[in-house]
């Protein structure tokens, strides 16, 4: 009988066996331990957490099943409201609820946040529908020529979007305005108490889960991504990050996703008829998956495609998926999780190339990033981004740009010590898998 190996975190890890990894290049006060088998780093602070959430699960607790007319009626309960909108919600949730309980292999905290977070978005939808009933004007927001960005993960678009962000002509969506959007309470201006309870949320999150401030660095402030719009109608890839959820991501490949995409602009509406009119810049790499489904919502959306030798982007998201998943299961199988990453992206890589010869002769097509030359010069990639969609570039734009690219020349990421073989992947296979993607955007794997 194969014996399992528990990694630092009190979780079963299956993966192939291999030697220490090197140093992990975060700070030694931060991260107490470096981790054997390229185990995640672990601080006393996690270790506690994983020791309580063992005893949790020990004792049975939050062990009530869910459901998904229980949560709606929770959500009503809460908020004194009952109409979620015109979203048919119900199967996509039960359709997740199912996958959360037959094979997320939940721990008691991943059973707690699973209902923290579902209750969330029931609120906010009722929330967010209520705020229309009362200013129907919200519906009148026009929302013009949006620019996406999406393309590989991993490949800078995160830095991208903040340095996009110093111009206030470019409107983002904020981190805490995806998670509490509207007010707790009608009628009251309560924005930085939403704010302020995002980052203390942040912070805790980074405590459980410590490699995330540096694999994945953000704040309450930070552009978000669009994952977390079309996560409050359950339908997007933004659960099978955090979770193992395979029936329901096969149900959703199924899916027309215009549903998600006319909440996506519904909520866009929402936040800008609180800040007034201005160019919508986002970003998301499961968008590469809707593309139909987008431009059907916003025929007039703009694209920046962000590339990157797949046999870097792998181990890297393969890795991120590691931390995120960690503290919500009580098994991880890191050849399960590689196995994904890999279909995913050869999926997703050949949309791309399907995209750019589709749009090759377009009027405005899709603007290339390769990730080598964003990480040479940002600020030089930002006056391409200006130029390809004729936009103008004012003086002090470009100086927050280049403070910022001098305060964060790597964007705050500290390098990922990922490895292929970590998760059961070659780099001669995989090298072969993505040679369409590589040669048609010329890209050196």
């Amino acid at each position: 009988m194969k014996a399992l190996r528990l990694d630092p975190h009190g979780a079963v890890v299956q993966g192939p066996a291999h030697h220490p990894a090197a140093e992990t290049g975060i700070a030694e006060a931060d991260i107490r331990t470096t981790q054997p088998n390229g185990a995640l780093p672990s601080t006393l602070g996690s270790r506690a957490f994983y020791l309580l959430n063992g005893w949790a699960d020990a004792l049975g607790l939050f062990r009530q099943p869910l459901s998904a007319r229980d949560l709606m009626s929770a959500a009503e309960r809460r908020t004194g409201l009952s109409d979620f909108g015109e979203w048919n919600i119900e199967e996509p949730l039960s359709r997740l609820i199912w996958s959360y309980e037959n094979e997320s292999r939940l721990n008691a905290f991943g059973r707690f946040a699973a209902r923290w977070d579902l209750l969330r978005f029931l609120m906010n939808l009722l929330r967010l529908r209520d705020e229309e009933r009362r200013h129907p004007e919200i519906l009148e927001q026009e929302i013009v020529r949006p620019i996406f960005i999406t393309g590989l993960p991993r490949a800078g678009t995160s830095f991208l979007h903040e340095l996009i962000w110093q111009d206030p002509a470019n409107l983002v969506v904020h981190h805490w305005e995806t998670i509490y959007p509207c007010a707790l309470a009608p009628g009251r201006d309560d924005a930085e108490r939403r704010r302020k309870k995002v980052q203390s949320q942040i912070t805790s999150f980074e405590r459980i889960a410590p490699e995330i401030r540096y694999l994945h660095p953000f704040t309450a402030d930070s552009p978000q991504e669009c994952t977390e719009i079309t996560g409050h109608v359950f339908r997007g890839m933004r659960f099978d990050t955090t979770h193992y959820i395979p029936s329901y991501s096969r149900w959703l490949e199924g899916e027309n996703q215009r549903l998600a995409y006319r909440f996506h602009k519904r909520f866009l509406q929402h936040l800008q008829y609180r800040r007034g009119p201005g160019r919508w810049v986002l970003k998301c790499p499961e968008h590469i998956f809707a593309l139909g489904a987008l431009r059907a919502i916003y025929p007039d959306a703009r694209f920046v495609f962000t590339h990157r030798n797949p046999v870097s982007v792998l181990p890297s998201v393969a890795r991120l998926t590691e931390a995120v998943r960690q503290p919500f299961t009580k098994r991880l199988d890191r050849r399960q999780i590689g196995a994904e990453v890999s279909e995913r992206w050869v999926q997703g890589t050949t949309i791309m190339v399907d995209t750019a010869k589709s749009l090759a002769d377009s009027t405005e097509p899709p603007l290339h990033i390769d990730f080598g030359q964003f990480v040479r010069d940002p600020a030089a990639c930002v006056r391409e981004f200006y130029r390809h969609f004729d936009l103008d570039l004012d003086e002090e734009t470009q100086s927050r740009v280049r403070e910022l690219v001098a305060l964060k020349p790597t964007g705050g990421n500290v390098r990922n010590r990922g490895r292929l073989e970590d998760y059961g992947l070659d780099a001669e296979a995989e090298r072969e898998r993505f040679a369409d993607y590589t040669t048609f955007f010329g890209i050196v794997a």
